[in-house]
């Protein structure tokens, strides 16, 4: 019967074995979990395995604790060997359950065969791919980044987990906007073609009835002005000259609209030539304001030839026209070549801009008006003393744009002004 029977004692000093052994137990995982070492014992198709790593890996794994993205290894059959604890947030499981896992339960059910293409391939080389992690109903699009390891107990594969969230959403945010870029800018090339088709009409419409009123009314002057009142011819001739000022705006503003047309016609043009060709349409009028102008050397620029000369031509324009009361008007136009497009770049002779100056001694405007002057219909001066539609600037400004170059002034009252345009030698 004491061959059949274990004594109590016997039992008792099995029961303190099993104590003994579950303290270990409880002391090697302690030691598993806060670094001391590295070990795993994992069961597989051959029975159980102990995995570890070498005591110097030490700082390694602290290093990879602190990582911001996920970091596991795995051995031969997929299973997990270690994980970091920023993995196990990823996967929203407890560090604890996920050692020995199969790191299949965590990929996507749609994404297993593209899983398994990137796990059977890194073993002879490192390689990426772009899957969703899964934790019931809720994925993480990530990056994977897996590499072949040589262990002691043999090949384990490393893969870094790179959560892409952010990045996606990013891209889809980047993928809204750009669809309604896309949108926006079909509306506003319907509106601006809208614009063109109301301006061209408007222009003709208007222009017929004004060209009519001019007609009769200097009819009426010319057959009756003899007959009429100092007031009548007053009032008639106020009639004559708004009409004028009516049909220069018109012209304007159509010309303005149709600077929106995507019809720019690009071609090498030599400023020399091309201010040589403007100051002889001015030649009366600097004769007669006994003006002078100073032209340097200016370059060739890849331009459309009639836009440039506008810009140059309403700037020039408005040099003469708004002369200083008993000052001859002094004009300078020079250029030099510049680094980038910017008002504080500096000089190079192998510069890719031209900063082009025009330089006036007339009466100049306050400083606070130096953007202003750029705005549709914006007058600093009466009409009655100067004649103008307020626009030329603004036509100016929207060319030297178009052509992908900026400009400014700055100006004195009574000190003149100073126009400033930079454009690039050649349009992309």
């Amino acid at each position: 019967m004491e061959a059949r029977h274990r004594s109590i004692q016997d039992y008792e000093y099995e029961l303190e074995q099993l104590r003994s052994q579950l303290e270990e137990a409880n002391e090697t995982i302690e030691a598993i979990r806060t670094g001391q070492i590295d070990a795993i014992v994992v069961q597989g198709e051959n029975g159980h395995q102990l995995y570890t790593l070498k005591s110097a890996d030490h700082t390694y794994r602290v290093f990879i604790e602190k990582m911001t993205e996920g970091a596991v290894t795995l051995n031969n059959q997929g299973l997990i060997l270690y994980c970091n604890s920023r993995f196990a947030s990823m996967v929203n499981t407890p560090l604890s359950y996920i050692i020995g896992m199969d790191f299949e339960q965590f990929i996507a059910a749609d994404q297993l065969s593209s899983y398994k293409e990137l796990f059977g391939k890194a073993w002879t080389e490192d390689c990426k791919g772009e899957l969703s992690l899964q934790n019931e109903n809720q994925f993480m699009p990530v990056q994977l980044s897996l590499t072949a390891l040589e262990l002691d107990e043999g090949k384990a594969l490393s893969i870094i987990v790179t959560d892409l969230t952010r990045q996606k959403n990013n891209e889809k945010q980047l993928r809204d906007n750009n669809e309604q870029l896309a949108k926006m800018n079909e509306a506003l090339e319907l509106s601006n073609n809208d614009l063109q088709q109301f301006a061209s009409v408007a222009s003709h419409d208007l222009q017929e009835p004004l060209r009519k009123i001019m007609v009769f009314s200097n009819i009426l002057k010319e057959k009756y002005g003899k007959e009429l009142s100092e007031d009548s011819n007053h009032y008639l001739n106020k009639i004559i000259d708004s009409s004028g000022r009516m049909k220069a705006l018109i012209i304007d503003i159509l010309n303005y609209s149709r600077l929106s047309e995507n019809n720019t016609l690009l071609q090498p043009v030599d400023l020399n030539e091309l201010i040589h060709e403007l100051l002889e349409d001015f030649e009366l009028s600097i004769r007669d304001k006994k003006a002078t102008i100073q032209v340097g050397k200016l370059p060739f620029l890849h331009v459309n030839r009639g836009q440039i000369r506008q810009v140059f031509q309403n700037i020039i324009s408005n040099a003469l026209k708004f002369q200083r009361p008993g000052v001859d008007p002094v004009i300078t136009i020079n250029s030099k070549l510049v680094k980038s497009l910017s008002f504080d770049s500096e000089e190079d002779p192998n510069g890719a801009y031209s900063l082009i100056t025009i330089r006036d001694n007339g009466i100049g405007f306050k400083e606070k008006f130096a953007t202003d002057i750029f705005a549709l219909f914006e007058r600093l001066n009466p009409k009655d003393k100067f004649e103008g539609t307020g626009i030329g600037l603004a036509i100016a400004k929207k060319i030297v744009e178009k052509h992908h170059g900026i400009i400014k002034a700055t100006g004195k009252e009574m000190g003149g002004s100073h126009f400033m345009i930079i454009l690039p030698l050649n349009q992309q």
